[in-house]
């Protein structure tokens, strides 16, 4: 009497650590990751030492000598000035730190997209497929859609700014916000490799709503983090671009065709 095995179903989520055992695992994979923290984390620290030069070309010479301390009057301007001069330190340097972020982003696109790609056809094996060949026309595209995702970040930024003035449930919807975004932002590279539209990647991710929650919630978590944020998200860029590949691939797979 013969005994089949039953087949045993692929796993429905890849978790993180799945992820960074595959990096490990793909001497290429982890060579290029190391490569684009590098490149992201360069010009991140140049787009910040530049954007901080212009915004301190700006304010002229406000906050090199401070006014006169003559009285009460210049007592208290002199206050005033220290104040204003220590709001602006502080607020400036977090603008620019995510400025610069986003340029980053943007220029290192095709370059996450490549990793992305890489990671889907080494996993996949015999069954991967080119839905688009590398060309010098694809890679721009790509780049501009990385750039669409970054401006889209600005206007994600605003409309957080506005909402979070919502006692109470203001916070949670801006922490909903930012987790779908940072889910948008990794799912690009790999549905750019399908040349996927700006609407369409949206659309995915109303569609599988719930792994875009999964897939957004700790590089949000990460982003809270003060200052520091954006050179851990430039070192963990390439493991969530890997982690994010591996289950959409997943997802596409168990989609009717």
């Amino acid at each position: 009497m013969n005994h089949t095995s039953p087949t045993v179903p692929p796993p429905t989520w890849s978790p993180l650590t799945s992820a960074l055992g595959f990096i490990f695992r793909h001497y290429k994979i982890l060579l290029l990751s190391l490569v684009l923290v590098a490149v992201t984390g360069l010009l991140t620290w140049v787009g910040y030492l530049v954007t901080i030069h212009l915004a301190n070309g700006l304010t002229g010479h406000f906050f090199q000598q401070p006014p006169a301390a003559a009285g009460i009057k210049g007592w208290f301007l002199v206050k005033g000035w220290w104040l204003l001069k220590m709001l602006f330190l502080v607020i400036s340097r977090v603008i620019a730190f995510y400025l610069a972020f986003l340029l980053a982003f943007s220029l290192t696109s095709p370059g996450y997209v490549f990793l992305s790609t890489a990671t889907e056809k080494t996993y996949l094996r015999d069954k991967f497929t080119e839905d688009a060949p590398f060309s010098w026309s694809g890679t721009l595209t790509d780049l501009v859609e990385g750039i669409k995702i970054a401006g889209l970040g600005i206007v994600v930024t605003i409309a957080a700014l506005v909402v979070n003035l919502i006692p109470g449930l203001g916070q949670i919807l801006v922490f909903l916000l930012y987790t779908f975004y940072s889910a948008l932002m990794f799912v690009d590279y790999p549905a750019s490799r399908r040349r996927w539209s700006l609407g369409r990647k949206i659309g995915w991710l109303k569609k599988n709503w719930l792994p875009a929650l999964r897939l957004g919630l700790l590089p949000t978590l990460v982003s809270l983090v003060p200052l520091v944020n954006i050179f851990f998200m430039a070192l963990l860029f390439p493991l969530f671009t890997v982690y994010t590949t591996l289950n959409f691939i997943a997802l596409e797979d168990r989609q009717p065709t």
